[in-house]
């Protein structure tokens, strides 16, 4: 059986999306998704903006139209991390981001501790809020909880910047164990797939135009 890798938002996400496009991209690795415009753009907003909140570093000009977002961002009460990376055990301990034991690994992009409150935020440079998706927000919560056992309450949210949308949660330490059911069950299908050798397709609009992977019969550019 290939070893497991720690999971992350992200993996699981992939693997939700296609079985077959998870294993050729984190698996086996014999496709890799070419740098895109966008993604390099996001990255350097996110780094300009975790040197702006954390260091008073001044903005590049391109990224100056989010100033004042960043500057309340600042101004509030608390202890701020950026970038700040988290990693869980399988038991759900709080490790390093590259512990041997590592299970899941997740980073929060601004995470604000006040006392019992805490506030997660993940900037999104995507031009639409349209398919903003929480999950990832329940997360990271949930990961606060472990490595600040202090916080009894996380309001997060996703920025995004481009269209000044802010989808925006919150959680509860008290629900959290309730919480971790979902995930467990995600994980479980992921790890299914490890144990059985098993990768199966899953089709979709995409798959003809879009898909990496060429080797797959559902894939129009093979």
């Amino acid at each position: 059986m290939t070893k497991i890798p720690a999971w992350s938002y992200s993996s699981i996400k992939l693997y939700d999306q296609c079985p077959k496009k998870y294993y050729h991209l984190r698996v086996i690795k014999d496709v890799t998704e070419p740098p895109t415009d966008a993604i390099t753009y996001g990255k350097e907003f996110h780094s300009a903006a975790e040197h702006y909140v954390r260091d008073d570093t001044p903005l590049p000009p391109q990224f100056a139209f989010v100033k004042s977002t960043l500057d309340n961002l600042k101004a509030l009460p608390g202890t701020k991390h950026c970038e700040f990376e988290m990693g869980l055990t399988e038991n759900l301990e709080p490790c390093s981001f590259k512990d041997p034991n590592v299970w899941w690994r997740g980073v929060a992009d601004l995470l604000v501790i006040n006392g019992d409150e805490a506030r997660c935020l993940d900037y999104k440079t995507g031009k639409s809020a349209k398919y903003a998706d929480t999950d990832q927000l329940e997360l990271m919560a949930l990961a606060v909880f472990k490595h600040f056992p202090e916080v009894k309450k996380v309001k997060a949210g996703l920025l995004f910047v481009i269209s000044k949308n802010f989808i925006k949660d919150s959680y509860s330490a008290d629900n959290q164990d309730k919480m971790w059911l979902k995930w467990f069950s995600e994980h479980n299908r992921m790890k299914f797939s490890y144990e059985k050798n098993v990768w199966n397709p899953r089709p979709s609009g995409l798959c003809r135009k879009h898909c990496l992977v060429l080797e797959c019969a559902h894939n129009g550019r093979n």
